[in-house]
């Protein structure tokens, strides 16, 4: 995996990734930023978001269930000293669907959190990760 971030002026950058896909990363204005992008290490927390999302969507969708929207909110706590690591990470699952089966959904974020999200068992190392999980029922035709 090949990524590049060029820097644009202050504490402003863009992230390139080898797919061609861009991103501007900014620090607070107290930091000499503008506001312009995410901050680095919001864009760490979503992009481990993402990755559990996308395993629990896949091995929902594997699994034959009915999904039909899924969201994670992540909360997370970060050190007081430097380097201010996550230190702790809840990440709060909302699984849409039609006859979800809540020990399949229980079992997707298992597996995402044990054995497929990189991201997570990345972060894992300095930060306990937690998760909880909500089921909508959508009505057919909904």
């Amino acid at each position: 995996m090949h990524a590049r971030v060029k820097w644009v002026e202050n504490v402003c950058f863009v992230g390139e990734s080898e797919t061609g896909h861009a991103i501007v990363i900014d620090g607070a204005p107290e930091s000499g930023g503008r506001n312009l992008g995410m901050r680095p290490m919001e864009l760490l927390l979503i992009g481990m978001g993402s990755c559990t999302a996308f395993d629990v969507v896949t091995i929902l969708k594997k699994s034959r269930q009915d999904v039909t929207d899924c969201y994670a909110e992540l909360q997370a706590e970060r050190a007081d000293e430097v380097p201010k690591v996550f230190t702790k990470i809840h990440v709060h699952f909302v699984v849409k669907g039609r006859k979800l089966v809540p020990a399949q959904v229980e079992r997707a974020i298992k597996l995402s959190a044990e054995k497929y999200c990189s991201a997570s068992l990345m972060l894992g190392k300095t930060a306990e990760i937690t998760h909880d999980f909500e089921i909508v029922e959508e009505q057919a035709g909904a």
